[in-house]
């Protein structure tokens, strides 16, 4: 990690973009081991799992580092926001991992600055302009050339998993609007680990319920360590740590790095296909999200909602 912040003006150094990618890899890898962990414990316990064990990781690295948490008056803002930003998101992708490929869930993740410019525009009064009109339009496009001429045959289970794929990806624009509004002092990681650890407790009668078998092979219990451990864990401390020396709104450079990794990593180790109008519909969702970033005009009557601590990005 960089010594020093780097100043947001000035242009971002070579431990800036090879933390950026390493962030990208792991994000897009996580899509992997949902493929390999969803279909066979089920959705709540993945999630529930994943919850659990990086909220655990990150709150251990708080206690060493930052002197501890306080769970205190703010256990309802980390209910709302962990479920927002990783209960409900892990639970719905780990749903959408039974019966999509890992580069679909990458795509339907990436869309998550489009839902962003939708729900602002939705809640928070602020108005679209033609420049994100044109990527939301571009964006929908993009999953629909996937959705209908993508490698694999879609049907009414594929849809409902689209369905929630797309509800996962508003959840995390969600998030970001209780992060503005919530008038919450917390560390970034304070926030991270509470926010997973209340969500992971909260979902945790749904995990119980769920019938398990009898025994896991080893392959699902790597995928679930490496989710927990790796890809909420460790990125989640990569992600703060790339804000805080470049900027959040350079550190949404890792929503553009995911995807190729995501396609990448399930073609090399799941053996998924990858189509020419596959490639087309991604580089559709990735143009409808460079364009939904930035453009939207505040309402003339309300000032602009306080700056706060960022969400985590989507993963």
């Amino acid at each position: 990690m960089a010594d020093g912040p780097t100043t947001h003006g000035t242009a971002m150094r070579t431990n800036d973009w090879l933390r950026m990618t390493l962030l990208a890899a792991i994000w897009g890898m996580s899509f992997l081991f949902l493929r390999v962990a969803a279909p066979v414990l089920g959705p709540a316990p993945t999630a529930v799992s994943r919850l659990l064990i990086g909220g655990g990781l990150l709150a251990l690295y708080v206690q060493l580092r930052e002197g501890g948490i306080n769970l205190g008056a703010h256990w309802r803002h980390y209910a709302l926001l962990g479920m927002l930003n990783s209960g409900l998101p892990f639970l719905l992708f780990s749903f959408a991992a039974k019966s999509l490929p890992a580069s679909y869930l990458i795509l339907l993740n990436a869309t998550t600055p489009l839902s962003g410019a939708l729900v602002s525009a939705i809640t928070l009064g602020e108005r679209l302009g033609a420049r994100q009109l044109a990527a939301l339009a571009c964006g929908m496009v993009g999953v629909a050339i996937v959705a209908g001429l993508g490698p694999i045959a879609i049907g009414p289970q594929e849809l409902l998993a689209i369905a929630a794929g797309l509800c996962a990806a508003g959840c995390y624009a969600l998030a970001t609007i209780q992060i503005r509004r919530a008038a919450v002092r917390q560390s970034p990681n304070t926030q991270a680990a509470m926010s997973q650890i209340v969500s992971g407790a909260l979902l945790l009668p749904l995990a119980a319920a769920t019938p398990l078998p009898a025994s896991l092979p080893p392959s699902v219990v790597l995928a679930i360590l490496a989710l927990g451990i790796l890809c909420s864990g460790l990125a989640y401390m990569l992600y703060f740590r790339l804000v805080v020396d470049v900027g959040p709104s350079r550190a949404l450079i890792v929503t553009f790095l995911s995807p190729p990794f995501g396609i990448l990593w399930g073609w090399m180790l799941l053996d998924e296909s990858i189509t020419p109008k596959m490639l087309l519909g991604t580089a559709l969702v990735l143009a409808g999200t460079i364009g939904s970033l930035g453009g939207a005009k505040p309402p003339q009557s309300t000032p602009p909602p306080p700056a706060t601590r960022p969400s985590p990005a989507s993963r």
